[in-house]
């Protein structure tokens, strides 16, 4: 998996399970998956150790991976996004089903 394929899973991953997080965990994943922070800048901005930031976002994604491993909820969503886009739906039914997948929309 290429860096770019990775950080698309983990923002998927965060997007389904980030409530299951602590809020710290919550806040440093949102720093670094959404605003592309440095550690360093995360450090900062919460006056936590380099070493602390990292430590967090290592055990939030293998807690993001775990609860994936036990509820499949991303796996879900890309069969039926496939199979969606599989199907004879107009675009606009496609896209509004996907979202409502994605978003709850």
């Amino acid at each position: 998996m290429n860096s770019l394929e990775e950080l698309t899973y983990y923002c998927s991953l965060f997007d389904l399970y980030k409530s299951l997080l602590t809020d710290k965990q919550r806040d440093i994943m949102e720093k670094h998956l959404y605003y592309d922070l440095s550690l360093n800048e995360i450090a900062q901005d919460l006056g936590i150790s380099r070493a602390g930031v990292l430590d967090s976002i290592e055990h939030s994604k293998d807690n993001l991976k775990s609860y994936e491993e036990k509820l499949h909820l991303f796996e879900r969503n890309e069969k039926l996004s496939k199979k969606i886009s599989e199907s004879n739906l107009s675009n606009e039914e496609k896209k509004e089903l996907i979202e409502v997948i994605y978003y709850g929309i």
